[in-house]
C-alpha cells in the first residue's frame, strides 16, 4: 500500500508545468504540496491546476498563489474502516497519512483500501472449464451424466474405496447415510457437538434423537473417553445409538482408531462426517474412509467445490446401489412411474460434477497451500504468547481447511475484539463452531464431556478461524498477520 511519495510531492516554488508532468507521470490523479521543511499544506488535483490556467496563470506560474485548504488526513493507527469511512464522507479517493511533525508517510487509496480478505473462498482453475465445456457439447446438462460417472470414479480411486455416490450436498450424503442405517423416528443417534448443524439435521428430518459427545484436547475433534461413556450409559439404558456421526473438524481426523475400536465394540454403525477433510489422512489413510458411510462436502468455500454438492462413500456395493435408487426419487425398477418408498431429488449435476473433477486434479495443490497458510501463521505469530493454534496430532495429516486457533484465557484480548480489529481492516474471520449441546433448538438433548469441564465449549468461546484460503496473496497473508501483531 506504500507510495512513493517523492514522485508526487511538490512545494509552491514548482511550475504549473511540473506538476502536470507529476500527474501525468504517477497516474494517480493527486499530489501532495509540502513546505520548505517538508511538512503537509495541502493535496493538489488536475482541478486545482486547471482553475489557477483558467485564472490567466500560464504553465510557467508557480504555485505561490494556490489558495490554502485544509485537506483531509489520518495519523499512523487508523484502520481501513475508519480511512473508508472518511473517504465517503468527503467525497475523496486519497488521503494523507501524516506523522507526528506534520509530514506525509503515505498516502492511501479508495481503490486499495477496501479489498477485503475473505475466510474461504472458491479457487478455479482451468480444467474445470474443460469438463463444462464437454458438458455442454455433449449436452449432458441434466442431472447425472458422464462426468458424475467420473467423479465418483475419480474420488473412490483417491481416497481408497470401492464405490463413490455423487449427490447434492454433504447434507443430503449424511441423510442418504441415516437412511441406508433405517434410522427413524424416536432411535438416537450420537453426533460430534463440536460442528456446523448440517452434521445433525439429517437425523432430525429422520425423527431421531440427538445425543451430543465432546472434543476432546489433542485434536479438537470427538472425544473416545466421551463416546465410551456414552456407550455405556446408553447400553445400560437398553437404548444404544443406531448411529454415531464422527465429524473432521476444520480438516483434521478425529481419533479413528480407538472411536472404531468402540462403534465396533458396541455394535453400532459409524458414519465418518469428513465434509471438512477431504485431502486428509489419519495414519497415512484418507479421512472418510474408516465409517460404513463417509461423507465430502463440494460446498463453495471447501477445499475443492463443485458450487454446491456432496459425496457418500462406501466399500459396500449393495449400500452404494441403494443410495442411487434413493437419491433418484426411489422410483421402482417398472416400465412406468412407481415408489414403493420415499426418495430424494439428491443426484449431481453432470456439470457440476464436471467442475469437481477439475477441482479434483488440484487437490494436494490445495491442500499444500491452505498448509502453508497455518504454518505462516504459526511461525509469524509464534511471538503471540496468548494464540494456541489448532493441534495436529502425530497421527494426522491435517489440510488446515480453516487455520483456527484459540485465544488463551489470560490473553489481553478477546474473539469478539480480535474479530472487530481484523473486521476494521476488512479481513473476514470467524469465532468456531457453537456446539451442538448450547443451540437453542438442542437445549433437552444429552451431552457427554470429555472430562470435569466441557473442552468444546472452552474452544468456541475463546476460538477463532482466519481466513485461509489456498489463493490467498503473500501480502493478503501480511495483513492478517500485521493486524494481530499490532493487538500485541
Amino acid at each position: 500500500m506504500t507510495v512513493n511519495l517523492d514522485t508526487i510531492s511538490l512545494q509552491r516554488s514548482s511550475t504549473i508545468r511540473d506538476a502536470l508532468a507529476a500527474l501525468d507521470r504517477s497516474a494517480m490523479g493527486i499530489l501532495l504540496l509540502v513546505d520548505a521543511q517538508g511538512r503537509f499544506e495541502r493535496t493538489v488535483t488536475d482541478g486545482d491546476l486547471r482553475r489557477m490556467l483558467l485564472d490567466g496563470k500560464t504553465l510557467n506560474d508557480d504555485l505561490t498563489t494556490l489558495p490554502a485548504r485544509t485537506s483531509v488526513v489520518l495519523q499512523s493507527g487508523y484502520t481501513r474502516r475508519q480511512a473508508l469511512a472518511l473517504m465517503q464522507e468527503a467525497v475523496i479517493n486519497h488521503i494523507p497519512i501524516l506523522d507526528e511533525d506534520g509530514r506525509a508517510i503515505d498516502l492511501i487509496e479508495r481503490a486499495k483500501i477496501d479489498q477485503q480478505v475473505l475466510l474461504s473462498t472458491p479457487h478455479m482453475g482451468e480444467a474445470e472449464l474443460e469438463y463444462v465445456a464437454e458438458a455442454f457439447r455433449t449436452n449432458w446438462i441434466a442431472p447425472l451424466g458422464p462426468n458424475v460417472d467420473a467423479f465418483e470414479t475419480e474420488i473412490a480411486a483417491m481416497v481408497g474405496v470401492k464405490h463413490a455416490v455423487a449427490l447434492s450436498s454433504g447434507t443430503a450424503a449424511i441423510h442418504i447415510a441415516l437412511r441406508l442405517l433405517d434410522v427413524g423416528v424416536g432411535d438416537v443417534v450420537f453426533c460430534s457437538t463440536l460442528t456446523f448443524i448440517a452434521s445433525i439435521n439429517p437425523a432430525i428430518y429422520q425423527g431421531a434423537r440427538p445425543v451430543f459427545i465432546d472434543s476432546e484436547p489433542e485434536s479438537w475433534n470427538m472425544s473416545p473417553r466421551a463416546l465410551e461413556q456414552a456407550l455405556l450409559a446408553a447400553k445400560a439404558a437398553g437404548q444404544l445409538p443406531k448411529a454415531v456421526i464422527v465429524v473432521c473438524l476444520y480438516g483434521q481426523s478425529a481419533d479413528m482408531d480407538p472411536i472404531v475400536a468402540l462403534c465396533d465394540r458396541f455394535g453400532v454403525p459409524l458414519v465418518e462426517d469428513a465434509a471438512e477433510s477431504l485431502g486428509a489422512k489419519y495414519r497415512g489413510r484418507a479421512s472418510g474412509t474408516f465409517g460404513k458411510l463417509g461423507i465430502y462436502s463440494f460446498n463453495g468455500n471447501k477445499i475443492i467445490t463443485t458450487s454446491g454438492g456432496g459425496m457418500l462413500v462406501t466399500d459396500s456395493a449393495e449400500l452404494a446401489e441403494r443410495a442411487r435408487f434413493l437419491a433418484t426419487q426411489a422410483r421402482d425398477p417398472a416400465p412406468h412411474y412407481q415408489h414403493s418408498v420415499i426418495g430424494y431429488n439428491y443426484r449431481m449435476s453432470n456439470v457440476l460434477a464436471g467442475v469437481g473433477r477439475g477441482q479434483l486434479k488440484v487437490l494436494d495443490e490445495r491442500v499444500a497451500a491452505r498448509r502453508r497458510v497455518f504454518e505462516t501463521y504459526k511461525s509469524e505469530l509464534a511471538s503471540i504468547d496468548w494464540l494456541e493454534w489448532m493441534p495436529e496430532p502425530e497421527w494426522s495429516f491435517s489440510t488446515h481447511w480453516l487455520a483456527a486457533c484459540v485465544i488463551k484465557p489470560d490473553a489481553p484480548i478477546t474473539v469478539d475484539k480480535l474479530i472487530r480489529a481484523l473486521s476494521d481492516e476488512f479481513i473476514e474471520a470467524r469465532p468456531m463452531w457453537k456446539p451442538m449441546h448450547l443451540q437453542p433448538i438442542f437445549a433437552d438433548a444429552e451431552y457427554y464431556r470429555h472430562g470435569n469441564e466441557s473442552v468444546s465449549d472452552g474452544l468456541f468461546e475463546r476460538g477463532i478461524c482466519l481466513p485461509s484460503g489456498s489463493n490467498l496473496t503473500d501480502g493478503q497473508i501480511g495483513r492478517v498477520i500485521e493486524t494481530i501483531q499490532k493487538l500485541q
